[in-house]
């Protein structure tokens, strides 16, 4: 008796304005049966170097997050699912564990995998970084995207199991590159609160921020990552400021004044 085909794998990429990194993040699927790149509109060469590695390639104006990943999700064809980001990678060790556990074809609907995160020169192991359990590997048909922008989350209809390998992740190219980020998803948040109606709270904003540094650096151990787990537990708690100002500053802006 013949075996049973061997299911079909497909990368899932979306990327804008990543030439520096999309070339790395390409390579580390190309064991994968199909790869395809969802392009937001780079207006670097990100499409030029995606088409040489890619399987396919394709241009879809912006959406939101979550839109333009559930998209992506779209467009491959085959019988499961690797989804990344451009400034993710997939290691050796996490393909072979994908390619071990979908043989036995299981009976879930993906797989959750630990992202590990290379930041300020060193690996982050704490402060709530590390492990990063993400659901990932996906079963065509049996997940979507959703979360609020830009906080995008990959959700099951059936069971999840977990692989024993990490998925790195490359987050900010540097510190100026981290707050380019927390200035870009405190405006989508502060937008997304103000659609909803939320008003700006002074006593959140005062009590928040601490909040939230103490959680990363205390009690979830971000101290024993050193200058890095510091700069990460105050980073995120100024990212939770910075959406209760914003919110407070797009609920009042008063007309200017007569000249």
């Amino acid at each position: 008796m013949s075996e049973p085909p061997r299911p079909r794998i497909a990368a899932a990429v979306i990327c804008q304005d990543e030439e520096d990194r999309i070339a790395a993040c390409l390579e580390s699927v190309a064991w994968c049966d199909e790869i395809v790149v969802v392009d937001a509109g780079s207006r670097d060469r990100t499409a030029l170097i995606a088409e040489k590695r890619a399987t396919r390639v394709v241009r879809n104006a912006w959406p939101g997050y979550v839109a333009q990943k559930n998209f992506a999700l779209e467009q491959t064809t085959a019988d499961w699912i690797l989804c990344l980001d451009a400034d993710e990678r997939c290691t050796p060790e996490l393909a072979d564990a994908i390619r071990r556990a979908l043989a036995g074809d299981p009976a879930v609907a993906g797989f959750a995998v630990r992202r590990h995160v290379f930041y300020l020169g060193r690996w982050i192991g704490h402060g709530g970084w590390y492990p990063d359990w993400k659901l990932r590997v996906v079963r065509r048909g049996r997940a979507r995207w959703g979360g609020a922008d830009p906080h995008d989350k990959l959700l099951s209809d059936g069971p999840v199991a977990r692989l024993d390998a990490d998925l790195v992740h490359l987050t900010y190219r540097d510190f100026a590159d981290h707050l380019r980020t927390v200035q870009r998803f405190s405006d989508v948040v502060s937008d997304a609160w103000l659609r909803a109606g939320r008003r700006p709270s002074l006593l959140r904003a005062a009590l928040h921020p601490p909040v939230k540094f103490l959680e990363c650096f205390v009690w979830k151990q971000g101290f024993r990552d050193g200058w890095p787990g510091f700069v990460i537990a105050a980073t995120s708690a100024f990212y939770v400021f910075a959406k209760h100002v914003k919110l407070w500053e797009k609920s009042r802006r008063p007309a200017p004044p007569p000249r």
